[in-house]
């Protein structure tokens, strides 16, 4: 069977993603005539490594632009063309299919920003195996659970961490990347393979491709299963946020085995025919960062909130040609941060909101007016309806959901081996996503927080997350969390735990000037009423634990040793 057979219509995956594709680039900054005209591509048979990269790659103007272009720290780096990762893949395709690599077969790949992660990717979508991402910080408990529960018959793996596999029960394919260890494949040998690849049947759309071990901050990781449209298709939202397009040079700072890295730095770049730019460092130096922004020509710049404020530490305004596109995501951004960043390069950062089971859903999109404190509005393809919590009916401020009548194809098929976490997810006609917010007349949307975080203090609902961006303005505050903290006299006051910023005493001076400083800007219902120095407990991806933090408040029958409460300074201002 020829790779062009795969299918009945070899052309109708690729032409139906083109045109929808070219829909959202020819009209990156015209968001009424995107929102009102975008149609998803209709697929029942898409594989996006063949369908789309191969054809990429096979494009005589792609024959020397870069899909992937790595930096390490020490100044070496390694760049690939589109069709020198087609074939690459090819070989490395052909060699797991020699190792028993089936459709269907669920592989763990474990690496870091290396060209092996991409090309394994590649050929395990050629395949129809179906990819379950894992950040090379996992243990070995972790990764039983990801063996077990992820019933993986194939793990990729970095040699250096080979050695946390050795009390991970399981019939499982090792293989390696790096030297070999005893009992493991080497990686290696698949660039001894053909460069030719041909699939033994067509792909389905519904064809599972992705698990993904959610990070679990408040119960045991969830596995959101994708399928060979759900995400490389629904990233066409992603790719619609960023504005990319052909020719792009494009920095995301996410580590492999998370969402977001799959985001932006396989699937919304690749559909855009971009570049893919990696920068490894080992520890972050923001001069260095921005002399490689230069060096490299990077266009798109997309970055979590942590990394965008240790780069308004430097001095932004020494980039020459900064880049026109930057967006941030994670968590919205402190307008201090956004207000840098404007000064020194002219352009403002976007947010966007997604999650694991998602696409880009919300975002602030090229050439449209960006609200403070707002994530934009509901992007081309998705149908955001706020509901309140109480009624079920839509609502001005409520959980975010997704209309499922107008189902977008960059949505999850649910959680695999968990009914009832699906149904309900997915109850009532919408997607729930947990998370909470407002619209305004003009449907742009801003954040409140999870459902599970907002709290009642005095009966006034409380968003942990606004609390946290006025903490985060002060300059001795390096990271925070709100939280409830149980008063007799208002139900709950805010709490919060600050991580203090170098050169700050975790002493009272200190905790007044917080608390001063949040009492001249936020109204008095909202005060942050008892304050802690401490290190935040967090999951393994980075993000904060609260209901840990909740859970120490309801335990403590004393004050803390270590708090501070803002009656303890009579003196305060404002």
């Amino acid at each position: 069977m020829s790779n062009e057979a795969h299918t009945a219509h070899p052309n109708a995956g690729h032409d139906e993603f083109r045109r929808a594709r070219d829909f959202l680039v020819a009209h990156r900054e015209d968001y009424d005539t995107a929102r009102a005209e975008f149609r998803w591509p209709e697929l029942t048979e898409f594989n996006w490594a063949l369908d789309w990269f191969d054809r990429v790659a096979a494009d005589p103007a792609n024959a020397e632009r870069y899909a992937l272009w790595i930096v390490e720290e020490d100044g070496t780096e390694g760049r690939w063309t589109y069709p020198e990762l087609s074939r690459r893949s090819n070989q490395v395709a052909n060699w797991l299919r020699a190792q028993g690599v089936r459709r269907g077969d669920r592989m763990i790949l474990m690496l870091g920003n290396q060209v092996e992660l991409w090309e394994t990717i590649l050929a395990a979508i050629k395949l129809g195996a179906v990819l379950i991402p894992a950040t090379t910080l996992l243990g070995p408990a972790d990764l039983r659970d990801r063996v077990d529960r992820g019933e993986a018959r194939h793990v990729v793996a970095r040699s250096a961490d080979a050695e946390k596999f050795t009390d991970v029960p399981g019939d499982y394919t090792r293989i390696a990347v790096g030297e070999r260890p005893g009992g493991w494949l080497s990686y290696g040998d698949a660039y001894s393979a053909d460069d030719a690849f041909t699939p033994d049947g067509p792909t389905q759309a519904a064809d599972p491709l992705l698990l993904y071990f959610t990070s679990g901050t408040t119960a045991k990781p969830k596995l959101v299963q994708h399928t060979h449209v759900s995400y490389p298709a629904g990233h066409l939202s992603t790719m619609y946020w960023i504005g990319l397009e052909p020719g792009d040079v494009h920095l995301n700072v996410a580590s492999p085995g998370w969402a977001k890295h799959a985001w932006s730095n396989v699937f919304a770049p690749w559909n855009a025919e971009a570049t893919v730019f990696l920068y490894n460092y080992s520890r972050f130096d923001a001069d260095a960062l921005l002399a490689q922004l230069e060096r490299c020509g990077v266009t798109s710049f997309c970055a979590p909130p942590t990394v965008w404020r240790m780069l308004i530490q430097a001095d932004l305004s020494t980039l020459p040609t900064p880049p026109t596109k930057v967006v941030g995501a994670g968590e919205p951004l402190n307008p201090e941060v956004i207000e840098q960043v404007r000064d020194a390069w002219g352009v403002t950062i976007r947010d966007g909101f997604g999650q694991t089971e998602t696409t880009v859903q919300i975002a602030n999109t090229p050439g449209q007016e960006v609200k403070p404190g707002s994530m934009g509005r509901a992007v081309p393809g998705f149908d955001v309806v706020l509901v309140d919590p109480a009624s079920g009916e839509p609502a001005t401020e409520g959980e975010l959901c997704l209309d499922l009548s107008r189902r977008p194809t960059g949505l999850m098929v649910g959680y695999a081996g968990d009914e009832d976490r699906t149904a309900t997810a997915f109850a009532n006609g919408y997607y729930h996503t947990g998370d909470v917010g407002s619209i305004d007349e003009d449907g742009y949307i801003t954040y409140v927080g999870r459902t599970d975080d907002v709290f009642k203090a005095s009966d006034y609902r409380i968003s942990p997350f606004e609390l946290e961006s006025v903490l985060l303005e002060h300059e001795a505050v390096a990271e925070a969390a709100v939280v409830p903290a149980p008063d007799p006299i208002r139900l709950a006051v805010p709490k919060a735990y600050v991580v203090l910023a170098s050169g700050h005493a975790a002493d009272e001076a200190t905790a007044e000037r917080i608390f001063t400083f949040t009492r001249e800007h936020l109204a008095p219902y909202k005060r942050v009423r008892r304050l802690e120095f401490a290190e935040l407990p967090k999951t393994i991806s980075g993000k904060i634990r609260r209901v840990e933090l909740r859970g120490r408040e309801n335990d403590a029958t004393d004050r803390p040793a270590g708090e501070f409460r803002d009656d303890d300074f009579p003196g305060l201002k404002g």
